[in-house]
């Protein structure tokens, strides 16, 4: 039986989807507008995603930094394509106390900026790069329409900054970081996601070249899911990042950025989860088994417990004054991947049963299985079951299109993601957006374009992706 407080996603899926970060007390409003209160279940699955992204930067040689929250405004103009970029959403401050400040300061919507003015100062030989460099902060960007996790005016996020000696370390950084990304997506998240260049309309302002990781959700909505940039050296240039090389010679660096934010929480909810509530994927859920007591069965709770834990399986006991069946009802809408429920009644017959959120298939088990090795398969399967189902449905709602018209009767009837060529033209890009809003979300690198371009009919270029955006 659904959960009475979470509309049907099939009925209005954004209703829905608010439905369910409130239900799983995953954030609330604030008394900031466009800002969020991000509660503990939330905060507890973004402490997870960078606990486990964090060691995959580590392992690739980066190291965490953190700098200031304001930029000068000076020191942001220095590069033109980045301030004009940004320029809409930036929030300035303007008094220190009652006094009228000498110069505005803005509340960082990003911090190449920063970055940059500090690799100046301290970058002088080849032999002090790389600079592999992350930062996990809060940005703050002045969105006009906000939504819990997707956009709000403050968020939180991880940008990585680093510097090199060569143009070919610094392109390897950009797909290194690109393919760290989709592992993690895919691996973790159980989220399929399709990896390609941004075009020049759509890439990072300042930036040589963007690439991204793209994402579908259950109703046919792109999500940009991370995005990985090349600078080459136009900030170096504008912020006097030089070195002396191995010839003794005076060099600009070369420089990328790469960042993910705590959108990745709303994809997780749009792709995987239901009416039920929240879906989460083993690997990334901070409460992977919960154990539910009933009647007078604590021996058997203990053991059980203890031999999950023992495995390093995240398992916490229910053994709240609520009604079993509130209690399963609960669980079920935090999206806690396995519930073992141990009853009075079952032990006498020397059986458990074990329920899995993914299907809400519910197994009876003997009290003397080796309920470790058990559950640890298990959610191996369900982490399995997440990513192929949800790579299945992306794939019925990834069409191809020659022509505008089969573009709009898509966008119309049955959005997903629609592969067409384009022949590079700015222009045909932006007469798609009158298209329902469609939006390139990637350049097929690879691909080869094989028909003409789906607006102007000329010889296309590239093989590209799009979508309406979230």
């Amino acid at each position: 039986m659904k959960n009475e407080a979470i509309t049907s996603r099939d009925v209005d899926f954004a209703r829905w989807y608010t439905d369910v970060v409130k239900a799983a007390k995953l954030c609330d409003y604030s008394n900031v507008k466009g800002c969020m209160v991000i509660e503990p279940n939330g905060y507890a699955i973004w402490e997870k995603m960078q606990g486990v992204l964090d060691q995959m930067l580590k392992e690739t040689g980066h190291q965490n930094v953190y700098m200031p929250l304001l930029i000068p405004e000076n020191l942001l103009k220095k590069e033109g394509e980045l301030i004009e970029g940004f320029a809409p959403e930036v929030a300035w401050v303007t008094h220190g106390g009652s006094k009228e400040l000498e110069e505005r300061l803005c509340v960082r919507p990003t911090s190449e900026t920063l970055f940059s003015g500090y690799y100046s100062s301290v970058v002088k030989s080849y032999r002090d790069l790389p600079m592999k460099y992350n930062q996990w902060c809060s940005v703050m960007r002045w969105e006009k329409t906000t939504r819990p996790f997707l956009r709000s005016r403050e968020f939180l996020w991880q940008e990585g900054h680093t510097v090199h000696a060569t143009q070919e370390e610094a392109e390897a950084e950009t797909r290194l970081m690109l393919n760290i990304y989709k592992k993690f997506f895919e691996d973790y998240l159980a989220i399929p996601v399709i990896t390609g260049r941004k075009t020049e309309k759509e890439k990072f302002a300042g930036a040589e070249y963007s690439l991204t990781i793209e994402a579908l959700m259950y109703n046919g909505v792109a999500l940009q899911s991370g995005t990985s940039h090349y600078f080459g050296q136009k900030f170096s240039k504008a912020y006097d990042i030089s070195f002396t090389n191995k010839d003794n010679q005076l060099e600009y660096a070369y420089q990328t950025s790469w960042g993910v934010t705590t959108r990745m929480i709303g994809a997780l909810i749009m792709v995987h989860s239901d009416d039920f509530g929240l879906v989460l994927p083993p690997k990334i859920a901070p409460r992977q088994v919960v154990i539910v007591p009933i009647g007078n069965v604590d021996d058997k709770v203990n053991e059980v417990y203890w031999a999950l834990q023992d495995s390093h399986i995240f398992v916490y006991v229910d053994d709240s004054k609520k009604s079993p069946g509130f209690k399963f009802k609960e669980a079920e809408v935090n999206g806690i991947p396995v519930r073992i429920e141990i009853g009075e009644r079952d032990l006498k017959k020397n059986v458990f049963t074990v329920a899995r959120r993914d299907t809400q298939e519910k197994m009876e088990v003997s009290a003397d299985i080796d309920i470790a090795s058990y559950v640890l398969e298990l959610m191996d399967n369900i982490q399995s079951n997440l990513f192929t189902r949800a790579r299945k449905r992306r794939d019925e709602m990834t069409y191809e299109a020659q022509t505008v018209d089969e573009m709009r009767e898509i966008i119309e009837n049955h959005p997903g993601f629609i592969i067409a060529d384009w022949c590079g033209n700015q222009v045909c890009e932006e007469t798609l957006k009158e298209v329902g809003g469609l939006k390139s979300r990637c350049i097929l690198e690879g691909e080869t374009a094989t028909h003409k371009c789906v607006v102007c009919g000329r010889d296309a270029k590239h093989k590209v992706v799009w979508g309406i955006q979230y």
